[in-house]
């Protein structure tokens, strides 16, 4: 497995979960679709550039992590919303 496809993977099934399960829409399986097809790109571009290739994938899971979605809560509004914070 390439170094960069557990970042992207996360930041996938953390979109998913987000917009499904925390903030109640209905699931959208193109971010599934997105997200395979961002771990085999980052996959193929670490043969040119692997410190680049897995940056942009560690750049994305934090993103991902602070980011509105459709403007709705980001996974750590939720979390802290969640936990009480």
């Amino acid at each position: 497995m390439a170094a960069s496809t557990g970042p992207v993977l996360a930041v996938g099934a953390i979109s998913f979960a987000n917009g499904w399960v925390l903030n109640k829409q209905p699931p959208d399986f193109k971010v599934l679709l997105g997200t395979a097809i961002a771990a085999g790109g980052l996959a193929l571009f670490e043969h040119v550039s692997r410190e680049l290739a897995v940056g942009i994938a560690w750049i994305a899971l934090v993103t991902v992590i602070f980011t509105r979605q459709k403007g709705k809560p980001s996974p750590a509004e939720n979390l802290l919303k969640v936990s009480g914070f």
